[in-house]
């Protein structure tokens, strides 16, 4: 697994006009192939009237998949504009349509590949870019008497922690990057004088700053 990638925080779609054609530029964060065609096909439904909904799409760790659709216009002024886009922006796991109404004035093979580079540069605005960021689920289980200490020490190390269960003794989430796990399970032995129980967990990405 990545350390970290980036990637879009939400679906989204923001608009431009140029020379009178309308550029809508959609987003989605996806998982999987599958999941882009099915948005691809819905942006297309939603927008059947329009003359063109030109996609890209990149997934995968090592953006093993990578596919791009003029959907009529001159073959790479569309799909692949948007395409390196989504490259040159270094996101992934991401589907990005274009949608375009055609307003009776002729861009050109150049204002085209502008134009479908704008859309995609305003999709990605809407989506967000953002860093998701491996981090590795530590449970840290303590008596009452061990959490003002421990809570202290977190914060003043910038642990980025999750949900505090209380019961007979306190367990703590602690989610540290995952590079840092095994580290950070020493330390918290060594702060709580082998006194916590701590368990870990999954590796699960998290957006930086959440």
């Amino acid at each position: 697994m990545l350390e970290h990638y980036r990637t879009v925080r939400s679906s989204g779609s923001k608009e431009v006009v140029i020379r009178k054609s309308r550029f809508i530029g959609h987003i989605m964060p996806v998982e999987n192939e599958e999941e882009a065609l099915l948005f691809i096909e819905d942006i297309k439904k939603k927008h059947r009237d329009a003359t063109h909904n030109c996609s890209a799409y990149v997934i995968g760790e090592r953006d093993e998949i990578q596919r791009q659709s003029d959907d009529g216009e001159p073959s790479g002024t569309a799909g692949k504009p948007i395409l390196e886009v989504i490259r040159n922006q270094g996101v992934k796991n991401v589907a990005i349509v274009v949608t375009r109404y055609f307003g009776g004035i002729m861009l050109g093979a150049g204002g085209l590949i502008r134009a479908y580079t704008d859309g995609a540069v305003l999709a990605l605005e809407a989506g967000e870019v953002i860093t998701r960021v491996l981090r590795r689920e530590v449970f840290v289980e303590i008596d009452y008497t061990w959490l003002g200490k421990v809570e202290n020490e977190l914060r003043g190390r910038g642990i980025q922690t999750g949900e505090t269960l209380f019961t007979d003794k306190v367990t703590l989430l602690c989610l540290p990057r995952n590079d840092e796990g095994d580290a950070f399970m020493a330390w918290i032995t060594d702060l709580t004088q082998g006194q916590a129980l701590v368990t870990e967990g999954r590796r699960i990405y998290y957006s930086e700053g959440d």
